[in-house]
């Protein structure tokens, strides 16, 4: 480059400003997102607070009857935490959730369902409560502790079953449009192979990505799911206000309607 060239000179320096106009207003985007994220999680923070003191009165009353089947995810790298996870499972039973599904993708929890059981009072196994959606105990609560492993076989039989009775009643001559799988034909086949399938309601996320993380997808048909943040981190505000904003909402056909 010839830098005694007035034009080019120039140019250059136009260039140099240029880089340095879009340094300057990315960091400037980069400030203000970065306080919005403060600023807004300072103000979770304090409702989260003023929730679990009773000081806003519309998440005092919860019709937690709307919600049959709930599910925890848990991050894998926080699971070892069973304190957490208990005190977790506590403040759901002073809710009065009836039913939790506990999920972590390589099923450490239920390696300590026993100890974990024992720590939550009232607690049970959702399989020793037979057919029933509840514990025997009103104040009780029913956990089911589920891993990436758990129930595969199953739905790998009701998939053949449901493929062998799709060939007999399959007439390629005629294009009636009635070879169709619904939720009913799942369920039945599930049950014709022994499996009694929990579909929750709403999920919690526990971990530092927005995902399931693993939870068996084919149980997730009509299921709301809230990412929590970390499990280290949680408050009973937050958890309250999660469970209060679903049962807030009317259901039909699986989407949610505010009211």
């Amino acid at each position: 480059m010839d830098f005694n060239d007035p034009m080019l000179l120039l140019s250059s320096r136009i260039g140099q400003i240029g880089d340095l106009g879009f340094d300057l207003l990315w960091r400037f985007l980069h400030i203000v997102v970065s306080l919005f994220h403060i600023v807004s999680g300072i103000f979770e923070a304090i409702q989260s607070y003023a929730i679990s003191l009773g000081l806003i009165q519309k998440y005092s009353s919860i019709d937690i009857e709307k919600l049959m089947c709930l599910a925890v995810v848990v991050d894998i790298e926080v699971a070892r935490d069973v304190a957490k996870v208990v005190e977790l499972l506590q403040w759901l039973k002073t809710i009065g959730v009836k039913q939790v599904g506990l999920f972590d993708s390589q099923g450490l929890l239920k390696k300590s369902k026993d100890m974990i059981l024992e720590m939550v009072p009232g607690s049970v196994l959702l399989q020793e409560t037979g057919e029933k959606d509840t514990p025997p105990d009103r104040k009780g609560i029913a956990i089911e502790f589920i891993s990436s492993s758990d129930n595969k076989e199953a739905v790998v039989k009701a998939a053949n079953i449901l493929l062998q009775r799709h060939l007999k009643a399959s007439h390629p001559e005629k294009d009636e449009g009635d070879n169709v799988f619904t939720e009913s034909h799942l369920n039945e086949a599930l049950r014709v192979v022994g499996e009694n399938v929990h579909v929750p309601d709403l999920m919690l996320v526990y971990g530092p990505v927005r995902s399931h993380l693993g939870f068996p997808a084919w149980r997730l048909r009509y299921t709301e799911i809230v990412h929590m943040g970390s499990l280290k981190y949680m408050r009973y505000g937050s958890l309250l206000k999660a469970i209060h904003k679903f049962t807030g909402v009317r259901q039909n056909y699986g989407k949610s309607f505010l009211l």
